[in-house]
Parts: C-alpha cells; structure tokens; sequence
C-alpha cells in the first residue's frame, strides 16, 4: 500500500486546511461545485463535510481544484 507523502506541498497544504476547518470550494472534473470543509485525506480520497454537515468521500483524481 502507498504511504500519504506528507512532505509533498499539496499534501501539507490540504493538512493545513484541515487542520484549520477552512471553508473550500472544490469543483470536479464533471463541472459539480461542492463547498463545505475538508474533514481528512488519506492517498485515494478526501472526505468534506458539507454546511448541512453531511460527509462526501471524493476520489482524488475527481479534483479539478480546491479553491481557498
């Protein structure tokens, strides 16, 4: 199994969102903007949780971008 590579930017940069509850704006590939807060990552998805505090698990590769 592949370990998460913390010393990568990205990486550190999505830690740090969680880390700090920061409100995001994430659009897929599809076109979909889903906004809420970042809750965890792991090498495969990330998990956010919307304003109606319900979890999504999103494939990494789903991701266009996350916007601060």
């Amino acid at each position: 199994m592949t370990e998460l590579q913390t010393g990568l930017p990205s990486i550190r940069q999505i830690q740090h969102l969680i880390k700090e509850g920061q409100e995001v704006e994430l659009k897929l590939l599809t076109g979909d903007l889903l906004n809420g807060k970042l809750r965890w990552q792991d090498q495969y998805c990330i998990c956010l949780s919307t304003p109606e505090e319900q979890q999504m698990i999103i494939w990494l590769q789903a991701i266009a971008y996350i916007k601060v």
